[in-house]
């Protein structure tokens, strides 16, 4: 039986509710890459289970802080609950997150659903390793048309797994055509961004239209979630966003919806915040949804400075009266510092604003409680009053 053995401060942080064991704290290893591992400390008492990484930092993800545990039947009842969570959500839709990793205690694995299709991602070296088995036990659960092992994110490199791309059930279309409440979208799984479509920020793309009014921007707007939800709400929409291809999507999906009113432009949303600005634009309803600024601890200045700016540009452009829905996807900008510069950017605008809402991500992307690393999209809706 695979045995690793922890440090004292590596079993408390176990006991204390997070999954992870940092290189550090392990004493001993007789593992190879990607084992179900009993843990133990070093005065032999047990831990639990978990799933051993020899190149990562993050040497040990637990599953399990049981005594026992049985593999011929872990891995198909964790599935099996994780549907049946979605399956109670009553998403509006056939898009959505399946598995979220560590929040389903499935560390390392994604499974998203596009339509028939599905969509997974496994991240560390032992979900990499089942790979095939996890494929066919989806195929047995969820009987889709075919899946796909979207495996190119960086983040494989620090397990020591290559980046790749490959059909491992079934047929997978170029496009996948799928809906978010009443918009189709065509979803390219192959190469669009995270496994085809932020997913995460699905049910704020609907929020969104019950706040939305008026002449509407939507800044770093990708394929257009928030810009589509918004044209039935607002006279007009302008989608900003410094893809060309993105920019081509948000066209197309608009024109396949019948929403006449969505303008996509290619641009620097920041160079164009401060161009609308200087024209003395107005708008009623703004989205901004921008990438992570800050993807490690050493860039958060400098995404302080970026959220700043593209705020404060935003409440120059709102309408006394207008809607703000702000966002950061940035885990190490949690939700006190965001909120923080918001006020700042508010306060630099000489605006007066009411926050109405806060939102996260959507409902199967949960959180995990005591793991923070699981919660990383933050939403504010805010109005501007004076």
């Amino acid at each position: 039986m695979p045995h690793v053995t922890i440090s004292r401060r590596g079993a408390e942080r176990v006991r204390a509710g997070h999954p992870w064991v940092y290189q550090s704290d392990v004493v001993t290893a007789d593992a190879e890459p990607g084992d179900l591992v009993r843990v133990s400390t070093e005065q032999r008492r047990p831990v639990g289970w978990a799933l051993w990484s020899s190149s990562s930092q993050i040497s040990l993800r637990f599953v399990s802080t049981d005594r026992d545990l049985d593999e011929a039947t872990f891995w198909r009842d964790r599935l099996t609950a994780a549907l049946d969570y979605r399956r109670s959500l009553a998403i509006a839709g056939n898009a959505g997150r399946l598995v979220h990793g560590e929040a389903d205690r499935l560390p390392g694995l994604v499974v998203d659903r596009y339509g028939d299709v599905l969509v997974m991602q496994t991240l560390t070296q032992g979900t990499d390793r089942r790979l095939a088995d996890l494929a066919n036990t989806l195929v047995e659960l969820v009987a889709p048309r075919g899946i796909l092992a979207r495996n190119d994110p960086k983040v494989r490199r620090l397990e020591g797994l290559d980046e790749q791309v490959a059909v491992v059930f079934g047929e997978v279309p170029d496009l996948v055509e799928v809906t978010e409440g009443a918009i189709r979208h065509d979803v390219d799984v192959r190469h669009g961004q995270k496994t085809g479509l932020f997913l995460d920020q699905r049910e704020n793309h609907l929020a969104a239209a019950a706040y939305g009014h008026g002449r509407a921007l939507d800044g770093f707007s990708y394929h257009g979630g928030f810009a589509l939800q918004l044209a039935a709400a607002c006279e007009t929409v302008l989608a900003l966003d410094s893809s060309a291809p993105a920019v081509a999507a948000i066209a197309a999906n608009a024109k396949r919806n019948a929403l006449a009113n969505v303008e996509a432009r290619e641009a620097n949303v920041f160079d164009e915040l401060r161009e609308l600005e200087i024209a003395e634009q107005r708008f009623d309803t703004i989205v901004l949804d921008p990438p992570a600024f800050a993807r490690n601890k050493s860039a958060v200045p400098r995404a302080v400075a970026g959220y700043k700016e593209i705020n404060l540009r935003a409440f120059k452009l709102l309408e006394p009266g207008g809607c703000l829905i702000t966002c950061s996807c940035s885990y190490n900008v949690d939700e006190a510092l965001f909120q923080d510069i918001v006020l700042d950017a508010a306060r630099d605008a000489r605006a007066i604003v009411t926050l109405v809402e806060k939102r996260m991500q959507a409902r199967d992307h949960p959180i995990l409680l005591g793991v923070p690393e699981t919660h990383y999209l933050k939403c504010l809706v805010l109005r501007k009053i004076g």
